[in-house]
């Protein structure tokens, strides 16, 4: 399972970059792409306010509360770090997609920065100290006065993800330096503490690698580990739109989903529908979709689940909904999810592809007519899964497979999974182990 020897042939990965400015451009990679600018205002307010006095008051709260509170909260890992390979998180996504390399090798740790919040595995990883991180802050009035000359607006728009980056890149190098680890593995490309710890790998000559741990967009930074190892062609397709593709690359579909491909949903009609959400979808045009949903569609039943990192108040739309089912993401693995139903209704998600593995009828629709992303990862135009435009054809193409839903839906997921169809289906993890153990060696 792996591309043509053109495409594994690696190109030089570049060393980390020369100056303070570069460095901090880099790491912020995706902050300043044309696709984080046009995102929904109420879905960027949550992450970062419109009203520069807010995101002021953000900063303080972030240097009062992580900064200060890091260096008054000194770290006891369970695990030793030291000449270890490295499984660096930073979300409950990401630890699903490495774990098994834990259960398969005793020199594997899990660990995440001092403060990350890793949902419901926050005991369960190895933490890396950032009490330094304090006395890298020097360098903010410099950094921000280079990305203003080189990114304009959006520097000053985004001030506090500069605030935040800042010193993650020196407190990994020490750390890299201190433990020496044989290797990071990484599950994410393009968050500021993960690119910076990428950067820093580079910089100290610490081999890299990358397991892909949901779909990608071609708005991510260019592939650039030792070894990648990608979901299907889909994948690698857009990081080659990206920039150049550096280092060894194979296609191992996806480790997570190995012990739930062998369990796919063939009922022939559909009765229970998910709906997936996120910050993008407004509260408004959400409860809306639900309210016509529930009331013209009375013998299937509707679960509303939230991302774990949605920090809205449902607890309105409950009340206004009484019929309608719960999931906790922060407590429900989303294939324990998928499994209790046989559709799945959501906007722009990569659970998509995991409904479609499980054989689930899935269904892009956004709840917000007004949204500045149309199909982001592609599944529509793939023809992975079918798309509504209106609430009526959303409750037409319901009331279809709540008639008939094909057995061979889980087939159209080929291009996302190159292990579908294949003997490689449902054993990611063993071809993921394999090409780890060969580059380690």
């Amino acid at each position: 399972m792996s591309i043509t020897p053109t495409e594994t042939t690696p190109t030089p990965i570049p060393s980390y970059p020369p100056t303070l400015t570069k460095r901090l451009r880099d790491i912020l990679q995706l902050r300043f792409s044309d696709v984080y600018a046009s995102l929904p205002a109420a879905a960027m307010a949550s992450i970062s306010p419109a009203n520069p006095l807010k995101r002021l008051a953000r900063v303080l709260g972030y240097a009062g509360l992580r900064l200060l509170g890091n260096v008054f909260r000194p770290i006891q890992n369970p695990e030793n770090l030291h000449d270890k390979v490295w499984l660096y998180v930073v979300s409950a996504n990401n630890y699903d997609a490495l774990s098994f390399l834990k259960e398969a090798r005793p020199d594997a740790v899990l660990l995440a920065g001092q403060a990350k919040n890793i949902g419901r595995y926050n005991g369960a990883v190895n933490r890396l100290s950032l009490r330094r991180k304090l006395l890298y802050y020097w360098q903010f009035p410099l950094v921000f006065i280079g990305l203003l000359r080189s990114e304009g607006r959006r520097a000053w728009r985004y001030f506090d993800f500069i605030f935040y980056a800042i010193g993650y890149y020196e407190v990994y190098r020490r750390a890299l330096r201190h433990y020496r680890p044989r290797a990071v593995v990484f599950s994410n490309d393009h968050n500021d503490d993960t690119r910076s710890l990428l950067l820093a790998c580079r910089a100290e000559g610490v081999p890299t690698a990358y397991i892909q741990h949901a779909s990608v967009s071609t708005s991510f930074p260019p592939l650039g580990f030792d070894l990648s190892l990608l979901e299907g062609q889909d994948a690698l397709d857009k990081y080659r739109q990206c920039g150049p593709v550096q280092g060894r690359v194979e296609l191992v579909g996806m480790p997570k989903a190995d012990a739930f491909l062998g369990q796919k949903n063939i009922k022939p009609s559909v009765a229970r529908v998910g709906l997936a959400c996120n910050v993008h979808d407004p509260l408004p045009a959400l409860t809306e979709t639900l309210a016509y949903l529930i009331k013209e569609l009375p013998d299937l039943s509707f679960t509303l689940r939230p991302h774990p990192s949605d920090p809205r108040d449902f607890g309105p739309l409950g009340r206004a909904l009484p019929t309608l089912q719960w999931s906790d993401s922060k407590r429900e693995n989303v294939f324990a999810f998928l499994q209790q139903h046989d559709a799945l209704i959501a906007a722009d998600t990569s659970t998509h592809l995991e409904a479609t593995l499980l054989n689930l009828a899935s269904i892009y629709y956004r709840f917000s007519a007004h949204a500045a992303v149309n199909d982001y990862y592609g599944y529509v135009a793939h023809g992975l899964i079918d798309a509504a435009q209106s609430l009526t054809e959303l409750k037409s193409l319901l009331l279809q497979y709540q008639a008939d839903k094909p057995t061979d839906l889980f087939r159209r997921a080929a291009y996302y999974n190159a292990t579908i169809g294949t003997q490689y289906e449902g054993y990611s993890q063993v071809l993921a182990l394999r090409y780890i153990s060969e580059w380690l060696a």
